[in-house]
Formats: structure tokens, sequence, C-alpha cells
């Protein structure tokens, strides 16, 4: 796979409803929330949230959405504002392609863009779950749980 044919494309009028149909494989459905949530959170968050297209040539084959700046425990003292990878929703039948790398990447090159030096991403562990494919990237966990969910972080 040649990756100058892979981008990332905003959400428009135009591709909101193929955005939607993105379905990860069923096994998978436990770990990540469907493109639609993802995107009424980016609607409610707009500040937050920055939501993309992963595309392949003309294919359209997942979606990723960062976060920006959020405190994960903002009544404790000293917690620290971060930003990183919200969600990954790699189409089923494309999986195992490099899209999903290529998707993390792009990321923490926004990120990068932005000024940040670290980036997190919240896990669900279980058999089948994407543990694994972030601590190949690089992201290490933290100790910290945030919604049920391990946090791990890489530096950029």
């Amino acid at each position: 796979m040649t990756t100058s044919r892979l981008r990332l494309e905003k959400i428009t009028p135009d591709n909101v409803e193929a955005a939607v149909q993105i379905k990860v494989r069923a096994d998978q459905e436990k770990f990540v929330s469907p493109v639609a949530k993802s995107l009424a959170e980016a609607y409610a968050s707009p500040d937050v949230a920055w939501p993309r297209l992963i595309f392949h040539g003309e294919d359209l084959v997942g979606f990723v959405m960062a976060f920006l700046g959020v405190q994960f425990n903002p009544e404790l003292p000293g917690d620290r504002r971060r930003s990183g990878l919200w969600r990954l929703n790699v189409a089923a039948g494309r999986q195992g392609r490099g899209y999903g790398r290529f998707a993390v990447e792009a990321v923490c090159e926004e990120l990068r863009r932005r000024g940040e030096s670290v980036a997190t991403v919240t896990w669900t562990q279980g058999e089948g779950g994407p543990e694994g494919f972030y601590l190949g990237l690089g992201f290490r966990p933290t100790g910290e749980m945030s919604g049920g969910e391990v946090v791990g972080e890489m530096p950029l």
C-alpha cells in the first residue's frame, strides 16, 4: 500500500451518510463506539473534538477522532490537560492494511502541529481488544484508569 494515497478529510454534508455506515467487526463493537455516536459527541463538543474520515484513494476506509485539551479528572489538583486519540474505527473489511496506523500517526502529527508533546489514548481491555495495537505503536500505560479504560501515553 502506498501511503501517498492515504489522507484524512473533514466530515461534510456530502460524506456524513457514508461516515455513519462505517462498521467495525462484530467482535470489536464492545471496544469502540459507532461513528454516529462519535459525530454526536463531536457536535456537542466542537472545541474538543477533531473528527476525520480516513480515505485510501477514493475509498472511505475508516474514521478517527482526536480530543484536544481535555482534563480527565478536573476535580483533582494538578490534573493536566491532555490531547490524543478519542476514537478509531477502521471498517471491518479494511483492517490489517495499515489504515489504523496511518490515522494514529496523522493524529499525532496534528497534535505536534498544535504544540503538544504527548499523545494520550484510552482502551478497554479484553480478548480481541485494541491494546496490542496501541502498545505496538508506542503507547505505554500510565497506571491510570479513565471511565474503566486503561490510559496510555506516548511522547511525540
